[in-house]
């Protein structure tokens, strides 16, 4: 016969066993006392609050003094409807590396330095028997910038990488995509001021792509004149 379940006599409470957690587990809503007060989640520790993000100097000057300009000059009604930079692509193409990795090495440490970003190498997309490169080999190296980034790079190299090259009279203010978009190269990787001679192995250039939302090569021009962009015609 089933054995009878004990009943609790009249005015008695019947309790229930609370289920215990297994021995190396915690409950999840960790509970503490402290005074006499049930504090919950006392087991998670406070997270420390991230630091504010100093804004570059391009930056604020896009917003102080660039953008009232460019809704004066072509009549926006809505400050979305301004141009404004997307990111800045630097490309280096170098075939040699192909025969040669060491070379691909240095050139990587050296847009490292220049853009403070970690380049992406680029690979040969199909074989080319004249010039000895199979496919997959590495040809060159890359980065995209963005936000800040991309504002520090441009700033530096406006100030302080164009002024340094010799007989420097402005750069070509013909070099648009009919987009907006600009791009310019230059010649060696010596213009910018983190690149330090004596441990250069190889000499190379870089072009430079300037990606805006301007619709038009005008706008994109006027743009990169305010950001303080040296054209020569």
């Amino acid at each position: 016969m089933a054995k009878a379940e004990k009943k609790s006599a009249p005015g008695e409470k019947a309790t229930q066993k609370k289920p215990v957690a297994p021995a190396g587990k915690t409950p999840k809503a960790a509970k503490a006392v402290e005074g006499g007060k049930v504090v919950k989640g006392a087991q998670k520790a406070a997270r420390p609050a991230s630091a504010p993000r100093t804004p570059t100097r391009l930056r604020e000057k896009y917003a102080r003094e660039i953008l009232p300009a460019l809704l004066r000059r072509f009549g926006y009604r809505n400050p979305m409807q301004a141009p404004r930079l997307r990111k800045v692509v630097v490309n280096v193409g170098l075939g040699e590396a192909a025969q040669n990795a060491k070379l691909m090495e240095g050139v990587v440490h050296n847009l490292s330095a220049i853009t403070g970003q970690r380049p992406i190498i680029t690979r040969a997309k199909k074989s080319i028997a004249g010039f000895k490169i199979r496919e997959g080999m590495p040809i060159g190296c890359m980065v995209t910038l963005r936000r800040d980034r991309m504002y520090e790079f441009l700033d530096r190299l406006i100030h302080a990488g164009l002024p340094r090259i010799r007989d420097f009279k402005g750069v070509s203010g013909k070099a648009f995509d009919g987009k907006g978009n600009y791009t310019l190269g230059l010649r060696e990787q010596f213009i910018f001021p983190e690149i330090v001679y004596d441990k250069v192995e190889t000499v190379h250039g870089m072009d430079i792509a300037i990606v805006s939302t301007a619709r038009t090569n005008e706008v994109g021009k006027s743009l990169l004149e305010l950001f303080g962009m040296p054209f020569r015609n």
